[in-house]
């Protein structure tokens, strides 16, 4: 709403019943940007003032009180901040608060400039009409405030003044034929009247003393005026302490602001005034002083509060900035990603289509086929096309120890890694492979990657190449089996020719010691055969555990035999595709193994446990230990430090080992040595 010159004067003469408008100055070259700033600001409560330059703005600020200022920088004649630097400099207009509105001078130069020359605000164009609008309305609510507070202050301050001037002069006119009437008065007054000659001495004061100062009015009688004043502000010199000649003549006549004393010496603020009166050619002085503790607690409150709302806008104003800022990176962060993933989904794309593995996405949700590469199409003979039909059923299966076991639809959900599988191509070939998975995200559905390697190929080579290294174990141990076959036929053949030419000569011992040289022969060869031939395992699902136990018992009569103790400590472990006799067999080879090496009382513990992806069989034996020549030669065929060993005992353990796909590790001390087995569990076994 705009009101001229004119119109402004006549409100301001409506009767005291109609509130006080409040007046906003917009300054602003620009008719335009004055409308602009109309818009936003327009209310029943404000009374819109326009100026178009600085030397009108200032005229304007002589003939009325503003609650703000809108202030432009850039204008013709003076400026923004050469007008806001007028305005400071009158002592009228000064504590007017001054927003600046710009669209052109944006740098932190100017910014600094506007808030050095006495700004509150620094808007920049196009600006937010809800927070103009609100930093106006809290400029307003100050300024209400303030106002208010100084009306109530000045009309109280005048009508007190008043009527002591009036006592004043009913005083001189007639002081010894009023004194009761001055005693009744004084009572009655919460203010402290005090009155003192020339020299500062008091001659009078009213009751009102007590409560304020503490004294009795006999106690100050003769007492200078300087026990109940105690300092005075200056700007200059800072807290001056108040002498009876510093009272005079400066403070007559005069109502200031300073600081008394009370008996227990408690420094609180006052208001004083001095007044003086001649009585039958005796100057006299009254002094009126008034506790304003309440007053500056409310004035100190009031000053918290422009405060807090000034670092609240400040801080908000920085908050604003802030996340302006971080909305900026966001964006540049969100580019960033966004070209990423770009380029990565072309990449993915070409890894895809040029891997020599088989590769495909399949859906979780409906189990059909996304997308394959050209490898799954060259190597399965299926097209996508052929694929993504209704009645298409993916033939595949998990390869357990050469059993086939079919896939249920909710083991796709968990991650693959080398799975070995069967899986049947277009022409009803069945191939074997190893089958990885992760599961993918794609269009807010979940969705499974599976990379297969075809390892039929591999497989048959693997399977010729051991054959070969069969054939050519038992060639090399043909020639080690030769030599300790012939040492036992060779004592027979010795015996023989002995009986041929005289039987007389073969005793019972002769012929008990060529059977126990032939029954030597006869362990050899079925050791070796055990050894060397390509056995065909028997493994079922068994229990280790239970195999122990059931061997268990031999074990421990051998030790009880040789005053040496066994210990089990079997934890709960899953069942495995075992063969028994093969395990049994290797459990006791390394059982009597560790019997053998120790002394009496010596104790073979026997425990199993699980370790991460793996069942452990441990036989720990108490023994010395082995050396290190000997622990390099472990497993080595007809190797052997017993007397009648054949050195085939721990070849056959690691054939068996090899043959359950399980790793032998051993460790050794001083303390004794340690046979550990790792047996791999299959997941979901």
């Amino acid at each position: 709403m705009q009101y001229s010159a004119q119109s402004i004067e006549q409100k301001k003469n409506l009767s005291s019943s109609v509130s006080e408008p409040i007046y906003i100055l917009m300054v602003d070259d620009l008719q335009e940007n004055l409308l602009a700033l109309e818009a936003v600001l327009n209310s029943p409560r404000y009374h819109l003032v326009f100026a178009k330059s600085g030397e009108e703005a200032l005229k304007c600020i002589l003939n009325y009180d503003f609650a703000v200022i809108l202030l432009d920088v850039q204008m013709p004649g003076l400026n923004g901040f050469e007008t806001a630097k007028l305005i400071k400099e009158r002592k009228k207009s000064r504590h007017i608060p001054i927003i600046f509105i710009t669209a052109i001078s944006q740098d932190i130069q100017h910014i600094t400039q506007g808030y050095q020359v006495g700004a509150i605000d620094y808007i920049v164009k196009p600006f937010n009409p809800e927070t103009l609008r609100s930093k106006v309305a809290q400029f307003v609510q100050i300024y209400e405030s303030h106002t208010k507070s100084l009306h109530e202050m000045n009309w109280q301050t005048t009508s007190e003044l008043e009527k002591m001037n009036k006592e004043l002069r009913i005083t001189k006119m007639d002081l010894t034929k009023n004194t009761v009437f001055s005693s009744v008065l004084q009572k009655a007054l919460q203010d402290t009247i005090v009155t003192f000659d020339e020299d500062g001495t008091i001659i009078s004061v009213n009751p009102s003393v007590r409560n304020m100062f503490g004294y009795e009015e006999d106690d100050l009688i003769g007492s200078s005026i300087e026990v109940l004043l105690h300092s005075v502000e200056s700007e200059v010199s800072g807290e001056t302490p108040i002498t009876f000649d510093m009272l005079m003549p400066n403070f007559i006549g005069r109502m200031i602001e300073a600081k008394a004393k009370r008996k227990n010496n408690i420094i609180f603020p006052v208001d004083l005034y001095i007044g003086d009166a001649m009585v039958e050619d005796y100057q006299l002085f009254v002094c009126t002083i008034r506790d304003i503790s309440e007053r500056k607690e409310v004035e100190l409150l009031r000053k918290q509060q422009v405060d807090q709302l000034e670092h609240a806008v400040e801080e908000r104003t920085l908050e604003l900035l802030s996340m302006n800022h971080q909305l900026h990176r966001e964006r540049e962060e969100k580019s960033r990603v966004t070209d990423d993933l770009m380029l990565s989904e072309g990449r993915f794309q070409q890894i895809f289509e040029a891997s020599p593995c088989m590769m495909a996405i399949r859906s979780l949700q409906n189990p059909v086929f996304i997308a394959v590469n050209k490898n799954w199409v060259a190597s399965t003979g299926y097209t996508m096309e052929e694929l993504k039909e209704d009645g298409y059923q993916w033939e595949i299966s998990k390869d357990i120890n050469g059993i086939e076991e079919k896939f249920h639809e909710n083991e796709w959900q968990t991650p693959f890694k080398n799975q070995r599988v069967f899986f049947t191509l277009k022409n009803g070939e069945q191939k074997q492979g190893l089958l990885s998975t992760e599961i993918i995200t794609i269009e807010n559905k979940n969705c499974v990657l599976i990379v297969l390697n075809d390892i039929t190929e591999r497989l048959a080579f693997e399977k010729e190449m051991a054959r070969l290294d069969q054939l050519n174990l038992v060639g090399e141990m043909a020639a080690g089996i030769a030599h300790e076959i012939r040492n036992p036929m060779t004592t027979v053949h010795g015996f023989l020719q002995i009986g041929k030419s005289n039987p007389s000569n073969l005793s019972l011992e002769h012929m008990e010691l060529m059977i126990d040289e032939l029954d030597r022969a006869n362990k050899i060869i079925k050791e070796f055969l055990t050894l060397a031939k390509n056995k065909t395992s028997d493994k079922r699902k068994y229990s280790l555990n239970k195999i122990i136990e059931i061997i268990y018992p031999l074990i421990n009569a051998e030790a009880l035999l040789t005053g040496k103790k066994v210990n089990l400590q079997l934890d709960d472990c899953p069942e495995l595709y075992l063969d028994e006799k093969e395990i049994r067999q290797l459990l006791l080879n390394l059982a009597l193994n560790g019997l053998e090496a120790m002394d009496a009382e010596g104790i073979l513990t026997i425990r199993t446990f699980c370790q991460e992806q793996h069942l452990v069989l441990e036989i720990i034996d108490s023994g010395t230990g082995i050396d290190e020549e000997i622990l390099n030669k472990l497993g080595t065929p007809f190797f052997t430090t017993k007397d009648n060993g054949t050195g085939l005992g721990l070849a056959v353990c690691y054939r068996i080992a090899e043959r359950h796909k399980a790793r032998i590790k051993v460790k050794t001390s001083e303390n004794g040595t340690r046979f550990s087995v790792y047996f791999e569990i299959v997941e979901g076994k």
